[in-house]
């Protein structure tokens, strides 16, 4: 059967598929529930598109962490095993799953339970293709990717194709199957790339709070954050060596596919596409929304101001293109001309600052930072002279292991993609066929 012979351009996206396959709006195939706790007690689960349901006690670096920010967790939103759960700030990006477990989640997010019998694992699958991925984000409402939101009437009324349930149940566990082999290929690649990253970052640590001369005399910082810095350095507040702006409000549906378009970057753009520095800019908007944005400097500090995680939370990079480029929303600009840029990027990166920037940061489902948060990381700081020593040294100790880490992301990044295609034709009746 072929979609687009039907004449709807609600469906065209769909493309081919078995002709004894269903065709359905999602609200045909599950229901909205809105069941609240009375207690707070039950497993509190989260919603990413890397993990999709996990428990949230599981990502805890230590059981005294808090499991939420929230006063109480009265009024959750109950999940039951194989119930859909939607982050709906993020299903454009996949923040979504099937739930293998019975509990609750934040009441921003929406639940669905599977009607009929079906298999709800396979639509599990379905929806977090780049097809439906695509969809979602065409039926989300907002102004900038932070702010889209997937409402239940929206979802609903997106076709979904609907094999039945014995094909649904093969596709599940053959896709399964695949996933095992592929998981743990990339678990293991994962693994790899951490413990590189956790020796580059002991290297940028170091460098930034007791610099490169073994045997320079050390002094208390009167922080216990620090311990020992060298005599001749000084803490600082960010704040004080420069000043904060905001990007202006580019939301991804903005992008424009043209060449000769205005060059834009995004806040995600930052922690995806950057490490220290940023100077070949991929996004092109028109004259008319860079009217709406914020123009850059060169040697401008770039940081992000929102995230799906505090990991993502307030990293910085050094902003060094030679062409005209605009910032879009929830891009915080830092401007000065005090210290070495460099340096700055590599500090305000360290565990130090990052730890600083996650414990000031806000929210449970999408967590936000701003200028008057970051202006008060306090990190040591030399004279630039030592500063210009230090970027050169942690620029070469680090080369070797971001060559690395960059050829395994690399290999991910295709396993990734063979997943992709492996799971579409699965889900579409093309591997079967």
């Amino acid at each position: 059967m072929i979609a687009t012979e039907l004449e709807n351009t609600k469906i065209a996206w769909l493309g081919n598929f078995p002709s004894h396959w269903k065709m359905l709006r999602i609200k045909n195939l599950f229901q909205e529930m809105d069941s609240r706790s009375e207690t707070g007690t039950e497993e509190l689960l989260s919603v990413s598109h890397y993990t999709g349901i996990t428990r949230k006690r599981e990502s805890l670096d230590n059981e005294d962490d808090h499991i939420s920010n929230a006063a109480s967790l009265v009024g959750y939103k109950l999940v039951e095993k194989d119930d859909l759960v939607i982050n709906i700030m993020l299903a454009w990006n996949g923040s979504l799953g099937i739930s293998p477990y019975n509990g609750m989640t934040s009441p921003a997010y929406c639940v669905y339970r599977i009607i009929g019998d079906n298999n709800p694992e396979y639509f599990g699958f379905l929806f977090t293709t780049k097809m439906f991925k695509a969809e979602f984000r065409r039926n989300s409402t907002g102004i900038i990717d932070s702010r889209l939101r997937l409402y239940s009437d929206k979802f609903f009324s997106i076709f979904a194709v609907v094999p039945p349930k014995e094909e649904q149940d093969k596709i599940v566990l053959y896709i399964k199957a695949q996933e095992e082999k592929i998981n743990l290929f990339i678990q293991k690649k994962i693994q790899f790339i951490n413990l590189l990253k956790e020796q580059r970052q002991t290297i940028i640590n170091d460098a930034v709070t007791i610099g490169i001369d073994k045997n320079v005399k050390l002094k208390s910082s009167g922080r216990n954050l620090f311990g020992n810095i060298p005599t001749h350095w000084e803490i600082r507040r960010l704040g004080t060596i420069g000043r904060f702006t905001k990007g202006g409000n580019i939301s991804r549906s903005e992008l424009i596919d043209d060449p000769n378009g205005i060059s834009a970057i995004l806040y995600g753009d930052i922690y995806t596409k950057y490490d220290i520095v940023a100077d070949s800019i991929i996004n092109k908007i028109s004259e008319e929304t860079s009217l709406n944005s914020i123009k850059l400097e060169k040697g401008d500090l770039l940081f992000t101001g929102s995230g799906e995680t505090k990991e993502d939370i307030g990293k910085c990079v050094v902003f060094l293109a030679d062409e005209m480029v605009y910032a879009g929303g929830d891009v915080v600009i830092f401007k000065q001309n005090v210290f070495d840029s460099y340096f700055i990027s590599y500090s305000q990166n360290s565990s130090f600052a990052k730890y600083q920037k996650a414990i000031s940061s806000k929210g449970d489902i999408i967590v936000h930072t701003y200028g008057s948060k970051l202006s008060d990381i306090i990190m040591p700081y030399p004279p630039i002279e030592e500063q210009k020593r230090i970027v050169t040294y942690i620029k070469q100790e680090t080369d070797t292991i971001d060559k690395a880490i960059a050829k395994t992301e690399l290999e991910i990044e295709l396993i990734k993609e063979y997943k992709e295609a492996l799971i579409i034709e699965a889900v579409m009746g093309k591997k079967f066929a």
